[in-house]
């Protein structure tokens, strides 16, 4: 396996494989590389002939206040990990590497939903995301990419933008990493103290009693809230949202949701100083 830090290195290792029509995946990443991210590796090590795992710590997506500076910076174990599960090459580009004039000035953007969730909390969050991972398609030329679905919202613009945009790739959801306890896998995870930890457990506790209450006929979108909602606070956390919404649209419904409709339940809450997220779709 190559760790690779310029584009033009990288699309040159890529020719050969691009000239043989070989299958090109992407596991676009942030580093701090956990079993999740494994599992998005393991799959398409799985679907393809050539693994990319990305890090890249994408500065335009973190808002003034957030963790950028903090944000765990383990590239050598990052590296160790992706060669273990079977990637070919880690791209690693500094920030200069990928944004050589400063922050870019073409953004990708998604008007309708950029604003909505988590982006309401964080502000051009969706427009980094979106940039930097069109910037990661165009520049490895892959076929496919792999995303988990912990990040619901980020998922579903990038398969709008995939398709609005005619990108030449195939997006793979992957389900949920959770540890033993239930609580998502998420490199946020080690800002927990030991306490914090265990409450936030009541994310997915009150997820799956919301799942239980739709599943036996409750229908009333306050009350599938309502239910998550308490979990949470009861354990002192603090919610930032919690929506149901259309797993079709992303639209929050906020009346009795129709018998054939297909809804995601998405999260965010704050246990101490750390922000976690967390979904259940409902069928």
């Amino acid at each position: 396996m190559q760790v690779i830090h310029s584009i033009d290195a990288l699309r040159a290792a890529l020719k050969p494989y691009v000239m043989q029509d070989k299958s090109i995946g992407l596991v676009p990443t942030m580093g701090a590389l956990h079993n999740g991210h494994a599992a998005l590796i393991k799959e398409s090590v799985k679907d393809c002939d050539v693994t990319v795992v990305s890090v890249f710590l994408n500065p335009i997506q973190f808002g003034k206040n957030e963790d950028l500076d903090k944000y765990p910076k383990r590239l050598e174990a990052d590296a160790k990990l992706a060669e273990s599960i079977g990637a070919d090459f880690v791209f690693a580009p500094s920030v200069a590497e990928m944004y050589p004039e400063g922050d870019p000035l073409t953004l990708v953007r998604d008007e309708s939903l950029e604003s909505l969730y988590c982006g309401a909390y964080r502000p051009g969050h969706f427009r980094g995301v979106l940039t930097v991972v069109s910037k990661l398609f165009l520049i490895t030329g892959a076929n496919h990419a792999y995303f988990g679905e912990k990040d619901y919202q980020q998922v579903f613009l990038i398969e709008r933008m995939v398709r609005d945009l005619n990108f030449n790739i195939k997006i793979h959801r992957v389900k949920i990493v959770r540890e033993e306890s239930g609580l998502a896998l998420s490199s946020r995870n080690e800002y927990l103290s030991e306490l914090e930890h265990s409450q936030a457990l009541s994310i997915n506790n009150g997820l799956h009693q919301a799942k239980e209450l739709f599943e036996k006929g409750e229908r009333r979108v306050a009350l599938l809230r309502d239910v998550v909602i308490k979990s949470i606070l009861a354990n002192r956390g603090q919610v930032q949202y919690v929506e149901v919404v259309d797993q079709k649209t992303l639209q929050k419904f906020s009346a009795v949701l129709q018998p054939d409709v297909k809804v995601v339940i998405l999260v965010a809450a704050f246990f101490g100083k750390t922000r976690l997220i967390d979904n259940i779709e409902l069928n």
